[in-house]
């Protein structure tokens, strides 16, 4: 899917799930076996952290996206499509919750799970000192405007969520498996303030 009529269907999408309200988690566009799809992904309103808003990220949310709550979207977002009518080829309409492994598509997905272990693939790489870099994992640190404080493999990467592909959260299936969410750590460090400058260099270990 070209990045113009990616922006285009959020621009149609977004506002209308919003209506209904839900939150747009994420939005595909894809080629299948059985032919091209769009794949519609919601969940309800996350808190806003930056007013204030908290929650205990280790703990499994009570209300969740139902097979109701999805059927409910299709029919509404099918009839702002058909309007629309920003696809030119058949397809297939797909509306589903997240899951575990949340999708990140904002800046305020990120700040919302910080602390949170995620995975991560630009779509434009980063330069770095070894050369550029496309792939990452590591521990959400905090979010500065539209970038991404991520700590991976000893260092702190500041990623442009403009620039991000892909990235969804990687859960902790011990945590899971024992009633919890998988998603944060209540005994992690606490997330680097906004402004802050993280050094692209490696750590030095004794």
């Amino acid at each position: 899917m070209s990045r113009s009529l990616h922006l285009k269907l959020i621009q149609i999408v977004e506002p209308a799930v919003e209506a209904a309200g839900f939150e747009l988690a994420d939005l595909r566009f894809v080629l299948e076996q059985g032919g091209w799809t769009l794949r519609v992904q919601i969940s309800l309103p996350l808190p806003d952290v930056a007013a204030g808003e908290t929650k205990d990220l280790t703990a499994v949310a009570e209300d969740q996206v139902d097979i109701a709550d999805c059927e409910q979207v299709s029919r509404e977002l099918s009839a702002v499509l058909d309007v629309e009518d920003p696809i030119s080829q058949a397809y297939s309409l797909e509306v589903s919750s997240p899951g575990i492994d949340r999708p990140l598509r904002t800046a305020r997905h990120f700040a919302y799970f910080v602390t949170g272990d995620a995975k991560v693939a630009m779509a434009v790489p980063l330069h770095t000192e070894s050369g550029d870099r496309r792939n990452f994992r590591g521990v959400i640190k905090g979010v500065d405007g539209e970038h991404v404080l991520l700590e991976c493999d000893g260092q702190v990467f500041r990623l442009a969520v403009a620039d991000i592909d892909t990235a969804k959260l990687v859960p902790d299936w011990d945590a899971v498996m024992r009633g919890k969410s998988g998603v944060g750590h209540a005994n992690d460090p606490k997330p680097l303030k906004p402004g802050h400058r993280p050094s692209l260099k490696k750590r030095q270990t004794n």
